[in-house]
């Protein structure tokens, strides 16, 4: 009861937030279970272009360090963000949620190939954050109990929480510099004067990602309706018996 309980609440997670956080957490414990170490996961330009690991394209966005207190901090802003913006301003765009992914994906990796950068998680979810709370800034934030902020100051505040811990803060900068990209792009440019969209979401993402909305005019044929034509049939024998 409890597990059908648990895979109930596991699948009632948006795909898009489901399939990340749950790739996260898995390669963490690949790591913890020492399956796997972090030098096949992290950011290298020359392996990857040189020696052919591709994979690492995607891993460095998807290991946290090891188990401890940045783990979880990160993947519940992970967690929290990433679905809010799914059922949020994506919801029913599921090819538009997965376009910015690899739309703030490559620009990081550009950025990536720049600098000494080994792990870009920590930036795609402040990517995250910050475009949530450019779509919602009347909401009211409180950070552990000691700020209370409007939500546009979210990031910049987890940029200074990551300064007091002594990390850098050249991933937060990342993270938001990605994210004001996408929102300038997608949500500011195309409402200025001669403005327009130029963030379009490439056809095959929406034939993968979203289903084809029902036509309101279509009116299918008798023999497609299997189960109102017997119906039918046997109301019209019973008022014209033979």
């Amino acid at each position: 009861m409890a597990y059908q309980g648990f895979a109930q609440e596991y699948m009632g997670i948006p795909a898009v937030t489901r399939a990340y956080t749950t790739a996260c957490v898995l390669t963490t414990a690949a790591v913890q279970l020492e399956l796997i170490t972090p030098f096949q996961l992290y950011f290298n330009p020359e392996l990857i272009f040189r020696r052919f690991q591709v994979w690492r394209l995607i891993t460095n966005f998807l290991f946290f360090g090891p188990l401890g207190f940045s783990f979880f901090f990160n993947m519940i802003f992970l967690y929290r963000y990433c679905r809010m913006l799914e059922e949020g301003s994506f919801r029913g765009r599921t090819a538009d949620f997965v376009f910015m992914f690899l739309f703030g994906g490559f620009l990081m990796t550009l950025f990536g190939l720049f600098a000494s950068l080994f792990f870009l998680g920590q930036a795609f979810t402040i990517m995250l954050v910050y475009v949530w709370s450019r779509r919602n800034p009347y909401i009211r934030m409180n950070f552990f109990g000691l700020l209370n902020f409007q939500a546009p100051f979210l990031p910049w505040v987890l940029m200074g929480f990551s300064l007091l811990l002594g990390n850098s803060i050249i991933i937060d900068l990342l993270g938001i510099a990605v994210g004001h990209i996408y929102y300038f792009l997608e949500d500011v440019f195309p409402n200025q004067p001669g403005g327009k969209k130029l963030l379009l979401t490439p056809g095959f993402l929406r034939m993968v990602f979203d289903t084809p909305e029902e036509d309101p005019n279509y009116n299918p044929l008798p023999e497609d309706q299997p189960e109102t034509q017997p119906a039918a049939q046997q109301e019209e024998d019973q008022q014209h018996p033979q």
